[in-house]
């Protein structure tokens, strides 16, 4: 009898020691599968972290307007509400183990379109029951579909500055809130920003639903073509008044001419910005000194029907500062999830919360900075250079032949960037539709930056501007793609 007992004890003994290991192993998996590591190369959900070395491939284009009913009908689909990943590229996606990334829709040939940055404001306009159209998207029902956005009486979109969708993913273990919306399948597809992809043409581009070519706004510096002199368009210096040089109607000027409360929430300062005149008039400005006050005001709009635009602007002024793989960059990714998560709990019930982003970033290689003041080849022919770092236009001097100034860019650069003639872009569609105006403005030569590579020249530009150890503006997916994230209060 002795002999049994001891027999059970020891299987009861094994028994206890196998589920705890079990136990410990399914800890450790769930661990893994929830939470990023530092260096962000881990799986987030079931959306994957591709290689950098894929992220910083080329988007090969990105349309804009209302083409995508069209698409969706060549491959079969009829119904594009029942669609929640209809994202892609022609770039090949695979995982850091080598194995196939779940995004390669190779059927669709083109991106962006009604999953684009100029899509969200229609399309929320539509789901809180005032469709509004604009030059370039004509069926905002259509766009509310293509990006199931759910009707409500009230919402509140956000832009985060720089907070692209691959920024999100790859330190997603710091942000629970962001964390909880992307185990949603519909939260895990991305849509594309403009280009470049910048905070000047990206804003004209989301505050009025259209595209660079119509806002005249194409780039962080442009040509005045008034005065002739490099214009800065983030405060707009040397540059025409902004509501000379941008003409098309906000989004919130027309829900403001249909009688819908439309508010805009962001710091004291950026109230009678040129920015804010140019790409966001029409709303009523809503400020607050801190961010927990910003939040606070933005929720109480909530209680009224209408729409409300918030803008966070922390985690892009810190990856220009530090870069977005520093500690101070989690921290301030750290601190918009907060504010994001508090800014839910604070909605009346029933409000739809937009988050998205105006670009992404990444990080700059100083070894593969070109400076053109230090190549002959580059400088030659060149009577300004505008733009920014990784989107560089470039103004040939009178006499020079612009197709000779390209193939010798072409040349010099090979690899190291994608150049064309203001021809070649406008007719790729780089810049959307573009009116007589914008094509007077726009360099004769555009180049997007390839990989880490940054284009700069210490002719005219300050040795900060030179070193930021975070950019964007090109045309990599790393800065293209970029959140689209819905939530509703209930």
């Amino acid at each position: 009898m002795l002999f049994f007992v001891v027999i059970l004890v020891n299987l009861f003994k094994i028994f206890s020691n196998f589920m705890n290991f079990l136990l410990i192993l399914l800890y450790e998996f769930f661990k893994i599968y929830e939470f990023s590591s530092r260096s962000g190369s881990i799986i987030c959900m079931s959306v994957e972290m591709p290689s950098f070395k894929e992220l910083l491939q080329f988007v090969e284009k990105v349309e804009y307007g209302d083409w995508y009913s069209k698409d969706l009908a060549v491959c079969g689909v009829t119904d594009v509400s029942s669609v929640t990943d209809v994202s892609s590229t022609k770039v090949s996606n695979f995982a850091n183990d080598g194995t196939k990334f779940s995004r390669d829709d190779s059927d669709y040939a083109k991106v962006g379109g009604a999953l684009h940055l100029s899509s969200v404001l229609p399309a929320v306009c539509d789901a809180i029951g005032t469709p509004v159209s604009t030059a370039i998207h004509h069926d905002p029902s259509f766009l509310r579909k293509s990006l199931n956005i759910p009707s409500a009486s009230r919402a509140i979109v956000v832009l985060v500055d720089g907070l692209g969708y691959w920024n999100i993913v790859n330190r997603i273990g710091h942000a629970p809130y962001l964390r909880s919306l992307m185990k949603e399948p519909l939260n895990q597809r991305f849509i594309y920003s403009c280009l470049p992809s910048t905070t000047v043409a990206a804003m004209g581009t989301f505050g009025t639903g259209t595209c660079p070519g119509l806002t005249c706004m194409t780039g962080y510096t442009q040509k005045n073509n008034e005065t002739g002199a490099l214009a800065q368009l983030i405060q707009f210096r040397d540059a025409p008044l902004p509501e000379n040089l941008q003409l098309q109607p906000t989004i919130f000027e027309l829900l403001v001419k249909q009688g819908v409360r439309a508010d805009s929430v962001s710091l004291p300062k950026f109230e009678n910005s040129p920015l804010t005149r140019a790409a966001l008039r029409g709303a009523r400005y809503i400020s607050a000194k801190t961010p927990r006050a910003r939040i606070c005001v933005a929720a109480n709009t909530t209680l009224e029907p209408g729409l409300t635009y918030m803008y966070l602007r922390d985690t892009d002024k810190v990856g220009h500062n530090y870069g977005c793989d520093s500690d101070e960059w989690i921290a301030s990714f750290e601190q918009v999830d907060a504010q994001l998560r508090l800014l839910r709990k604070k909605c009346a019930p029933g409000t739809l919360i937009i988050i998205t982003a105006d670009h992404g970033m990444i990080q700059s290689d100083p070894s593969m900075c070109i400076d053109i003041a230090k190549n002959p080849k580059l400088a030659e022919g060149v009577s300004m250079v505008a733009g920014e770092p990784r989107s560089v236009m470039i103004y040939a001097k009178d006499g020079v032949s612009v197709n000779d100034l390209a193939k010798r860019w072409a040349d010099e650069l090979e690899d190291k960037a994608l150049v064309r003639t203001k021809r070649q872009a406008i007719s790729d569609g780089v810049f959307g539709e573009v009116c007589d105006r914008a094509n007077e403005i726009l360099g004769d030569v555009i180049v997007q930056a390839a990989n880490r590579v940054t284009i700069v020249d210490s002719r005219t530009q300050t040795q900060k501007a030179m070193s930021l150890p975070s950019v964007h503006g090109s045309m990599t997916r790393m800065e293209l793609e970029i959140p689209c994230l819905i939530d509703l209060v209930d």
